[in-house]
């Protein structure tokens, strides 16, 4: 069993000042793989004066000095992508395919934010004026525990190619991912203090991260509840803030669309990183003039989708990353069935032949209203809801029925008509008859799906400022 005592702070491994101790589990067997002490306030009070120390100097570095860094970083997150998916499996409970994906992820992220660096200009003229975009000061990053080494690296990465220095509050349940990417960042020899990683509860690492008035910008991946949180604490000091929250996706399927492949995709949509996805489209929208078709193939699809060893190649859905996670969505399931819903496929309890392991039963409820608990609430769990509709216009209109906005889903036979209906809807992101991810494209959600946008120059420019300089002409 693994014990974690270090963080992150001023270029050096130290012990925390916190002495809480927090269990680590392997999600597939329920055994305790692992420990790791907790940062405290004082931790996190410590990371940011060694962040805010090292900002003068760090962002007056070049463009070409801050892309060598992003290099050595991306080539050390690179070499340690084996240990990384071994860990991803062990401690998240990721498939493996699925898993090796996460840890090639990680490295790759900070490539995509390379090639921004690259081609984004700092300076532009605007009328008699110069703007020049300048670097805020201290980034807070808090990342989720559904990918813990891709949110790390895409935001550091990020925060650093635009001249910002960091602290990051990874989850506490992803203590492993984030021992071999610290390790890995260090190799890259940044100069200290430029980026800290700090584990520690939310409650208490990350509010201080969120109240520091040496904190100049938040950016923050969870759930709408604690994006509140964050947001009202960061209003006292007026931090820039980026919040990438929940999300109840729908999945449209158009009256005219191939069944053989909408079937297929919406179950991917719905069931992506073990349905443990915020932008999981788990409302599936289908026409009531093919209903019964719909359900019979979509039962069909689901009957085979295996959820169970993540270490078995068959497996499409690996167990609940905790056992509270896990009650979660049994809660859920039974909400769906006391509301009304029928049950398509699945239902309470584990998959078939499991005694330990928090997995779920791939599941799927029809008969359902948009007004329905499991229509309006996250789940973040391998459960979807299927309603129909009469037309296309009440399809949006259902669609858009949601506080929700961050990601949508059309399958149409018809792309056109599919982009039209895409464009109708609420959502930061939609995508029409693919599950393709295109990291140079905006991510983000309309309404309570978040504030601001990451990925790309839209992402980098979150953590700059633009200053105008006006200079009056030599008489």
């Amino acid at each position: 069993m693994e014990r974690i005592d270090q963080i992150y702070i001023d270029g050096a491994f130290v012990t925390p000042h916190g002495d809480e101790w927090f269990n680590l589990f392997n999600p597939a067997t329920e055994e305790v793989i692992g420990q790791v002490r907790l940062a405290d306030a004082e931790d996190a009070r410590r990371a940011i004066d060694a962040a805010r120390r090292a900002f003068p100097a760090f962002s007056r570095t070049t463009r070409a000095e801050r892309i060598a860094m992003l290099e050595r970083m991306r080539a050390a997150v690179a070499a340690c992508e084996d240990e990384l998916f071994e860990a991803i499996v062990s401690e998240y409970g990721a498939p493996v395919s699925r898993a090796r994906w996460m840890a090639s992820h990680a490295h790759q992220v900070i490539g995509e934010m390379i090639e921004v660096l690259a081609r984004y200009d700092f300076e532009r003229q605007a009328g008699a004026a110069r703007v020049v975009m300048q670097p805020m000061g201290v980034a807070g990053l808090i990342t989720p525990w559904n990918n813990d080494a891709g949110f790390i690296c895409g935001k550091l990465a990020t925060a650093l190619a635009a001249g910002c220095t960091a602290v990051l509050k990874p989850s506490e349940m992803s203590a492993l991912q984030t021992r071999i990417v610290t390790r890995a960042l260090h190799e890259a020899r940044l100069p200290p203090g430029v980026f800290n990683i700090v584990t520690g509860r939310g409650e208490v690492v990350g509010a201080e991260l969120s109240a520091s008035p040496d904190v100049a910008k938040i950016s923050f991946t969870g759930s709408t509840v604690v994006g509140k949180t964050i947001l009202r604490a960061g209003a006292e000091t007026l931090k820039r803030v980026t919040l990438e929250l929940g999300g109840k996706s729908p999945m449209v399927v158009l009256d005219d669309a191939d069944f053989a492949t909408a079937v297929p995709l919406a179950v991917q949509a719905g069931f992506m990183n073990s349905g443990q996805a915020c932008i999981a489209g788990t409302r599936i929208l289908v026409p009531a003039s093919r209903q019964a078709e719909f359900e019979s193939l979509l039962a069909r699809e689901v009957h085979a989708t295996k959820s169970g060893d993540p270490r078995d190649a068959d497996t499409a859905i690996g167990p609940m990353v905790s056992a509270k996670q896990w009650e979660r969505v049994q809660r859920y399931i039974r909400l769906g069935i006391n509301e009304g819903a029928r049950l398509l496929v699945g239902g309470e309890g584990r998959p078939e032949g499991m005694e330990r392991g928090w997995c779920v039963k791939p599941t799927v409820f029809t008969g359902v209203r948009n007004d329905m608990t499991i229509a309006r609430e996250e789940i973040f769990g391998p459960v979807l809801s299927l309603i129909t509709y009469r037309d296309e216009d009440e399809a949006v209109a259902i669609a858009n029925d949601t506080t929700y906005g961050l990601h949508g889903y059309v399958a149409s036979g018809d792309p056109q008509r599919g982009a039209r209906v895409a464009a109708r809807l609420e959502a930061g992101r939609v995508l029409v008859n693919t599950l393709a991810h295109e990291p140079k494209a905006p991510f983000g959600g309309f309404k309570q799906s978040g504030i601001g946008r990451e990925n790309g120059p839209y992402g980098l420019e979150a953590y700059l400022e633009p200053k105008a300089v006006v200079v009056a002409a030599a008489r």
